[in-house]
Formats: structure tokens, C-alpha cells, sequence
């Protein structure tokens, strides 16, 4: 189980982990984005940082809707709104818990797929973050049953064989689209930053 407390060092640690790949993440969008994911989500979860000592006393639910309307409000682009998003179906799905579980943590993950997935009219297979979120989810639904490590380490292992898939990807949907064909090749940055983050999941909550 995670309380509120481990919540918020989980995400002065997805901080932590997006500042130290600010650079790696802008070098992926140059070629199909507009060359400023990394910069957007290091300016986004700096702003969360900066909130989290506020939250201390709240519940789960209420600290991932302040992250997520933080993230709307400071990221630009399409990666504000998608992870805002994300985050604040996230923060529904256990709205007012003090504590959650696994169980809560793929509900939540369920309900950031349906979210994203309607804000950006996507689906997998169209070079985007949710090539990572989906298959990380059904790896970590197939896994139920086993300790929480390993089904941890099955959704994380997932994720990062659709950020691969992606460079094998048209994409049909944000800037990256603009390209066609000329997309081919290039590993999509939101799938990455999401599997940066699950990472820091799979590493700390197991």
C-alpha cells in the first residue's frame, strides 16, 4: 500500500527523473514535434514539485487532481492537456482514499488510458503516448496475482517495448503527423516520458 506521504515522494522522484531527461526528451521531438517536450514537462513537474509540501494532508485522490491541473496550467503544447488529463481521471478513480494498493494503481492507470485517449482521439498504433500506457496496463493485468514487484516489472517492461514499437509507427495524430511517412524511424517522446515515470514506479513502490 502507498499513502499520501508515498505518493508525494513518488513524484518529487518522476521530477526528479523528467529534469534529468529534459534534454533527451527535447532531442526526440525535435525531428516530429516542435523540439520542446522535455522543456514542457520539466517546467510542469517543477511547478508540481513546488506544491507538493502543501499537500501533505490530503487525500491520494486530491493530490494527482492538483497535480493534474497544475500540469494543464504549465505545460504547453499537447503534453499539458494529456497529462492533466491523465492525472485527474487518475485522481477519480480513488477519490478520497488515504491509502492504495495495486488494484487502485491499475484503475487508475485504466482510467488515465480512457482519458488520454479521448482528449487526444487516439489509440495505439498512432505513435503516441498511449503505445506505451496501453500495453503497460494489459502486461500489468495479465500479471495480477503475482507480488507487486513483478507485476510492476511486467508493466514496465511493456512499456518500453512499445516505446521501441513506436519508431515502427506512422503517426496519425499531433504535430508528428504533419510528417507521414517521414515519421518512420523516430521513437515517440510522450511514450517515453510515460514510461520514464512508470519506471520511478516500478523502481520505489515494489
Amino acid at each position: 500500500m502507498a499513502n499520501t506521504a508515498d505518493v508525494i515522494s513518488l513524484l518529487e522522484e518522476m521530477n526528479v527523473i523528467i529534469q534529468e531527461n529534459k534534454d533527451y526528451l527535447t532531442q526526440l521531438d525535435m525531428p516530429i514535434g516542435d523540439s520542446d517536450h522535455g522543456i514542457n514537462l520539466a517546467r510542469g513537474f517543477q511547478a508540481v514539485s513546488e506544491k507538493l509540501p502543501g499537500l501533505a494532508e490530503k487525500d491520494v485522490g486530491t493530490v494527482l487532481k492538483t497535480v493534474g491541473m497544475t500540469l494543464v496550467s504549465t505545460v504547453g503544447g499537447a503534453s499539458g492537456p494529456l497529462y492533466g488529463t491523465a492525472f485527474m481521471k487518475a485522481a477519480v478513480a480513488v477519490n478520497g482514499k488515504q491509502e492504495v494498493g495495486l488494484d487502485d494503481f491499475l484503475a487508475m492507470l485504466s482510467a488515465a488510458v480512457a482519458g488520454v485517449k479521448l482528449r487526444g482521439k487516439s489509440t495505439t498504433g498512432e505513435q503516441t503516448m498511449l503505445d506505451a500506457m496501453v500495453p503497460a496496463l494489459e502486461a500489468m493485468e495479465e500479471a495480477k496475482g503475482a507480488p507487486t514487484g513483478a507485476v510492476l516489472a511486467a508493466g514496465l517492461a511493456a512499456a518500453q517495448a512499445g516505446v521501441e514499437r513506436t519508431k515502427d509507427m506512422v503517426a496519425t495524430k499531433g504535430r508528428a503527423s504533419y510528417l507521414g511517412e517521414r515519421s518512420l524511424g523516430h521513437q515517440d517522446p510522450g511514450a517515453t516520458s510515460f514510461t520514464l515515470l512508470l519506471s520511478v514506479i516500478a523502481k520505489h513502490w515494489a
